[in-house]
C-alpha cells in the first residue's frame, strides 16, 4: 500500500466543525453524561429503599416492669428526644447511688454513658 495515498484517505475523512458546531457538541455531550448520572443516583436510591424496607424490623414492645425496679436511664442532650436501653434492675440499692455507679463506670472505661447497657446493680454486703 502506498503511504501517500494513505494520508490522503485519512485527510478526506476529517471534517472541520465550525465554533458554534463544536460548542452544540458539546454541550449535547455534557447533557448525555450528567443525564446517566442523575439515572444512577435515581437507580441508587430507588435500590436503597427497597433494601431499607426489608432491613427495618418491627419493634417489639416493651415489657412493663415494676417502676420500683427500674431506674431511668440518663436523658438525652435534647428534652424532646428520649432514650432509653432497656431495664435496670436494682437490688439493694437506691437510684441515686445507681446513677453514681454509672458516671464512675462510664468515666473510669472512658465509655460514653449513652453507649453503656447496664442490666442490674446489686449491692453486696461484706461477710
Amino acid at each position: 500500500m502506498n503511504p501517500a495515498l494513505f494520508l490522503l484517505s485519512v485527510e478526506d475523512g476529517l471534517r472541520q466543525y465550525s465554533v458554534g458546531e463544536a460548542l452544540g457538541v458539546a454541550l449535547f455531550t455534557w447533557a448525555i453524561v450528567f443525564a446517566v448520572l442523575f439515572l444512577i443516583f435515581v437507580i441508587i436510591r430507588i435500590f436503597g429503599a427497597v433494601v431499607g424496607s426489608f432491613s427495618k424490623k418491627p419493634e417489639a414492645a416493651p415489657a412493663a416492669a415494676p417502676a420500683a425496679a427500674t431506674a431511668a436511664p440518663a436523658k438525652a442532650e435534647d428534652p424532646g428526644e428520649e432514650f432509653s436501653s432497656g431495664t435496670l434492675k436494682l437490688k439493694g440499692c437506691d437510684e441515686k447511688t445507681a446513677a453514681m455507679i454509672m458516671a464512675i463506670v462510664s468515666d473510669n472505661t472512658g465509655i460514653p454513658l449513652n453507649e453503656l447497657i447496664f442490666k442490674s446493680i446489686s449491692l453486696v454486703e461484706e461477710k
